[in-house]
């Protein structure tokens, strides 16, 4: 079979998905976090650009569904280092039944973890809920830390922080020059100009959504197709285009049915922006992703854009900025690590003395 050489053929997966419950059992997991990945992630790469009125919620969601398509392929085509990191992040290796048990375990932890976040409408990352679920789920597996790899595993940090400062600085600096540019100028004539710009900058946003998210959820949905195939050594892979489409259609479905609260807790809530201010947060925030991609580091979209936002308030002045929102987003960053993993990791125990 071709998948113990990282190739997965449409035909031949089809044909293996109807033969094989455990595939089949991962896959609808994996796709129900790629759905919630839409409901909470996706849409702060869209928030700014519907909160200031630059384009409706349909157009917003139409477009970023066909930009996060052409932000997984094409990045893919560069560089699919974060795709392996996710993969290589982990140690699954051992028995493939209990394996595939423990990674869809962490599966169902993260789909509940981030369903809760989304009725309370906090942007919780979706990125961080992934590496947590994934890490406890391996820690459950092997019985000790054995379950990491730290090389890989320290990019989350190097993502963490570079996602929170560099989003944050970026933010502040690009208002500042982009007010430094038009400081002449009329803001009113302005307005047609920047309407553009931030439809441009949230397309880059979707892009890159795209770019990041969906290399992460397509390396654990390859894992859990080699993990249901007995495939457990499989160390690099090819990503198929059928799972690039498959991968944006399900975001973009999650974006139509939930996103909305997570737009006007990011766009609306946190810092009132006018055009130029969401241009310059989506412009940021898409600049620190494309330089994230390029290294391989994984990093969320909600922390980056968010930061980005808190920059772009900050560079009017701090009491711009909704600092209760932003204090209900930081808790649920920060609880996400240890909360989501500890409940991949009792789900973990728990499916496999159940199977």
């Amino acid at each position: 079979m071709q998948f113990s050489e990282g190739v997965v053929p449409f035909g031949e997966f089809i044909a293996e998905l109807i033969r094989n419950p455990a595939l089949l059992l991962s896959v609808l997991l994996t796709l129900g976090v790629i759905l919630v990945n839409g409901w909470t992630d996706a849409p702060n790469a869209i928030a700014t650009c519907v909160s200031t009125r630059s384009m409706s919620p349909r157009a917003a969601i139409i477009m970023a569904a066909i930009l996060n398509f052409f932000g997984v392929f094409l990045m893919t085509l560069v560089n699919k280092t974060v795709a392996m990191t996710i993969y290589n992040m982990v140690n699954f290796h051992g028995n493939v039944g209990d394996a595939n048990v423990a990674l869809c375990a962490a599966m169902f932890a993260i789909v509940v973890w981030a369903t809760a976040a989304w009725k309370f409408g906090i942007p919780t990352s979706e990125s961080h809920a992934l590496i947590a679920g994934i890490s406890g789920a391996a820690i459950a597996l092997q019985g000790g830390i054995s379950g990491i790899n730290g090389s890989e595993w320290i990019k989350v940090i190097y993502g963490l922080v570079l996602s929170t400062f560099l989003g944050f600085a970026m933010g502040y600096l690009t208002t500042k020059a982009t007010e430094f540019i038009f400081r002449r100028m009329d803001r009113r004539k302005t307005e047609g100009f920047f309407k553009g710009a931030q439809i441009f900058g949230a397309g880059a946003m979707a892009f890159m959504h795209g770019a990041q998210d969906g290399q992460k959820f397509m390396g654990v949905f390859l894992l859990g197709v080699f993990l249901s195939t007995g495939n457990s050594d499989v160390t690099s892979f090819e990503i198929p285009v059928w799972l690039m489409a498959i991968c944006s259609v399900v975001m973009a479905l999650g974006t139509s049915i939930g996103g909305y609260r997570i737009i006007k807790s990011v766009g609306m809530d946190m810092v009132k922006l006018n055009k130029y201010q969401g241009f310059a947060a989506d412009a940021a925030a898409a600049g620190c992703l494309l330089l994230s991609s390029l290294t391989g580091i994984p990093v969320s979209t909600t922390h980056t854009k968010t930061t980005a936002i808190m920059g772009v308030g900050a560079s009017k002045r701090l009491s711009s900025v909704n600092w209760g929102v932003v204090k209900e987003m930081v808790y649920a960053w920060v609880l996400t690590f240890p909360g989501c993993a500890l409940i991949a990791y009792l789900m973990v125990k728990l499916f496999l003395y159940l199977f």
